[in-house]
């Protein structure tokens, strides 16, 4: 997941690659659970999109997490329609590279997922994390409801306010906004850490802790 130096802005939509019509091909188990990968999540279960880096180790945290039922790693949030993975990593797609989760809110709340998020990760980088320098590397949070908005909003707020007091004064950079459509990466993406325990992994928090809302949902 190391590259050269790449773009730190945003390109438009006029000037983003173009993309294709159909679908990259990609896994049709999920590795670890064996679950159909394109599975729809079950009744009374969610759906939230979560950007924290590489995707390698991102989504290796949330598969570890009691209550998630799915991951898969895809990417989201720009303007290019099915994006390989060396269009994304040229910063000229807009996505970011992102896990999305589907889970039992019975055994794992949203809340948690959040905090689990803003604690595994360093949220006011930008658009890079760590020594991963791109765009396609941004913090982000795509929520599925109102109530998922309410719980992320006042989460990343209180969030900034304890890196402050931790001596951090860096505001969190996550990109904030409803579910946008997203595509999902190759074969090789899914589950990487499970299929190359060795592998690289980019993850780290900051070592400040993230206080759950008084109303956890």
């Amino acid at each position: 997941m190391f590259f050269a130096r790449k773009p730190a802005a945003l390109p438009t939509r006029e000037t983003a690659l173009p993309g294709r019509n159909q679908p990259i091909p990609t896994a049709a188990v999920h590795f670890v659970c064996a679950r159909p990968l394109g599975a729809e999540a079950p009744a009374g279960f969610e759906t939230a999109v979560f950007g924290l880096g590489c995707f390698w180790g991102a989504e290796r945290i949330f598969w570890q997490t009691k209550g998630v039922w799915l991951t898969r790693v895809g990417y989201a949030g720009g303007f290019t329609p099915n994006p390989t993975y060396e269009e994304v990593c040229s910063g000229q797609t807009g996505h970011t590279e992102i896990v999305e989760v589907i889970f039992d809110p019975a055994q794992v709340s949203f809340a948690a997922l959040v905090k689990l998020f803003l604690e595994s990760h360093d949220p006011t980088q930008g658009m890079r994390q760590g020594n991963d320098i791109g765009t396609q590397y941004r913090s982000a949070i795509y929520w599925t409801t109102p109530a998922q908005e309410a719980t992320t909003r006042e989460m990343t707020a209180a969030y900034t306010t304890e890196l402050a007091a931790a001596g951090r004064p860096s505001p969190v950079t996550t990109e904030l906004g409803p579910r946008p459509h997203v595509f999902l990466a190759e074969d090789y993406h899914q589950q990487y850490l499970a299929k190359n325990p060795a592998g690289y992994c980019g993850i780290g928090g900051t070592g400040v802790s993230c206080p759950l809302p008084r109303r956890v949902g």
